[in-house]
């Protein structure tokens, strides 16, 4: 085999893998509050999580809805304070019942956060 085959042939290998590596979604952390997704999002640049425990309990009640309540995080900037940032959280949960009507529901808002747990100073 010639040098110029096998590399062909390692280039559509790492292609192939590559794309089936990408097709493959990012595994979703179960988490009890928002905090470590945050926290992650900071360190890594985003994160995702899925809410179980007394938290995911009172949501899928209150909206009457047994699917799961997703929450992803990412980092938008940093800020000034060294080890926070600013974030976007998008929060979603599927067949959401409210005032009589079913449908998908997304709450999309931004907080500042900082990797030690606080809220940074404004300034």
């Amino acid at each position: 085999m010639s040098r110029s085959t096998i590399f062909l042939a390692g280039t559509v290998v790492s292609l192939v893998l590559a794309h089936g590596a990408a097709a493959q979604p990012f595994a979703r952390i179960q988490v009890t509050g928002i905090k470590p997704l945050l926290i992650q999002a900071i360190e890594q640049g985003s994160a995702r999580g899925v809410l179980v425990g007394e938290a995911a309990i009172y949501v899928r009640q209150k909206f009457d809805s047994s699917t799961p309540i997703e929450i992803d995080v990412r980092s938008l900037h940093a800020l000034p304070e060294a080890g926070c940032s600013r974030l976007e959280v998008t929060t979603r949960q599927k067949d959401v019942l409210e005032k009589t009507k079913r449908d998908d529901k997304e709450l999309i808002y931004q907080v500042s956060y900082c990797r030690d747990g606080h809220f940074p100073d404004k300034r």
